[in-house]
């Protein structure tokens, strides 16, 4: 079902892309001191078809065997094409969109905070284009479940990669 992703693009604003995260989107605990801020994000070149978005970001260096996911929204209506910076103080996603379960037990954004001494992690934002206007699935969804389901409706999706490290 996946088609070409070359007209799909993704930004995060306020980011510059294969970069550096802000401190202003970074995690405020485990010895990360940042604002925790959910990051802006347009997005253009849906293709045809396309009758809702989700959106996940990933971190695939985390230490964990299976990478980390650190936000997961769905059920985004085909008619937007962005969300505000820090949606959680902002009015929040845009309704019927859902904010799954991610790897920190709970919905909703949580910043990058990669091991002391690491190599920079790679941060993978990515916007899917789906052909279902709705996941069937809650706020407690994993992200296994929502990335399954994500996979299964997929018509396109544009990656944007940034980088953290301490």
């Amino acid at each position: 079902m996946s088609q070409d992703t070359s007209a799909l693009k993704l930004n995060v604003v306020g980011v510059p892309e294969n970069g550096t995260i802000p401190e202003t989107f970074i995690f405020n605990d485990w010895g990360c001191t940042g604002d925790n801020k959910s990051p802006g994000l347009e997005w253009s070149g849906a293709p045809e078809g396309t009758k809702s978005f989700a959106i996940t970001v990933y971190d695939p260096a985390a230490p964990t065997g299976s990478g980390f996911w650190h936000w997961v929204i769905f059920n985004i209506p085909a008619s937007v094409s962005s969300i505000p910076e820090d949606v959680r103080n902002n009015g929040g996603v845009p309704a019927p969109a859902i904010e799954g379960r991610t790897d920190w037990g709970a919905p909703g954004y949580g910043g990058p905070v990669p091991p002391p001494g690491d190599d920079p992690h790679p941060y993978v934002f990515t916007i899917h284009a789906l052909g279902v206007e709705a996941l069937p699935l809650d706020d407690q969804a994993s992200a296994a479940m929502v990335g399954f389901m994500i996979h299964q409706n997929k018509l396109a999706s544009a990656t944007f990669t940034a980088y953290y490290g301490r």
